[in-house]
């Protein structure tokens, strides 16, 4: 194999599509398709899932280990990425190095984010570092915080915002922003009733409840919150799973349920009496926006500089261990 090779699988499994890769690359389709397909074939493996709408990597492979009756994981497409992109990365330092363009670096870093601070916190801190760091770009990537985490931690992305910690090896966070969650309900006679009669949040097991999917922050700091107070999530009647805080909101002004949500995201439906608020135990309901960083790789300078943006932002912003 050959960087050539490494290189359009590097683009064409961030873009998403052989044409974009080959745009990136400044080559034609047929080239980036070809170096994909000499690169399959000495691998002996299929890379990547095809359909008209896009190109995505195979998912990771499970096979029985012989003998001890469990699964594990084989070597994944994942790895090959992580492998391909840091040889990539060396090629261009070497570039940069002992060329005459040293100074032309590359200042475009890739972010990725879950959903509360993609849609509520990132696009002032965004806006203000173009305005401060004219010249640099970004490329930005929205999951849920595990999935953010896994690409912090895969060194996919230089940069993660998350809702939640999780432990993993290399990853380093900086706590930016208290956020607070509130469980919001119908604006109706009923849950107003709720609303003036009870104190603590017992309550919610006996209603219907909509949840963010698995693996959002949102969902895993919701599912600490009711474990203090003595519910257990798997006793909960809950009726819907929903990824955007957006629909969660509509759904639960149309009645459908009631849901845990970051004040970020309901503050104005709250203020304008579209959905009642229900507050959580000060103590229980707070958690800590992030930004994560896997600290095995130095950091491009741009990434360095949205850093001091968001600290700039937050000053009691702290980087943790």
């Amino acid at each position: 194999m050959n960087l050539k090779q490494l290189e359009a699988f590097v683009k064409v499994t961030e873009s998403g599509s052989f044409s974009k890769a080959a745009k990136l690359l400044f080559l034609t389709q047929p080239t980036v398709s070809a170096h994909i397909s000499s690169l399959e074939k000495e691998l002996d493996s299929r890379l990547f899932v095809r359909n008209t709408k896009e190109v995505k990597l195979l998912k990771n492979k499970l096979y029985k280990e012989k003998d001890k009756g469990f699964y594990v994981y084989a070597k994944t497409e994942i790895q090959l990425y992580q492998y391909a992109r840091q040889m990539v990365e060396l090629e261009k330092e070497i570039e940069q190095v002992f060329s005459k363009d040293a100074h032309r670096e590359e200042k475009c870093i890739t972010i990725a984010t879950s959903t509360i601070p993609a849609q509520y916190v990132l696009p002032a801190i965004l806006a203000k570092f173009r305005e401060t760091y004219p010249d640099e770009q970004f490329r930005i990537s929205e999951n849920d915080s595990c999935g953010v985490v896994e690409q912090v931690a895969g060194h996919m992305v230089d940069i993660g915002f998350t809702g939640t910690v999780l432990e993993k090896k290399h990853c380093r966070y900086m706590p930016f922003y208290q956020d607070e969650l509130v469980v919001i309900m119908p604006n109706t006679e009923f849950y107003q009733e709720i609303q003036k009669r009870y104190k603590t949040a017992t309550w919610i097991k006996n209603e219907p409840v909509i949840m963010r999917e698995e693996g959002s922050g949102t969902r895993k700091e919701t599912e600490k919150i009711l474990r203090k107070a003595g519910i257990m999530p798997d006793t909960l009647n809950i009726v819907a799973c929903i990824e955007n805080p957006e629909a969660i909101k509509r759904s639960v002004k149309s009645g459908l349920g009631i849901t845990i949500i970051s004040r970020l995201a309901a503050e104005e439906e709250i203020r304008t009496g579209q959905v009642l608020e229900f507050p959580l135990q000060k103590d229980e309901s707070s958690r800590y926006l992030n930004l994560v960083y896997n600290k095995n790789y130095q950091l491009p300078a741009a990434a360095e500089h949205l850093i001091r943006i968001v600290k700039d932002f937050y000053p009691d912003a702290h980087m943790g261990k």
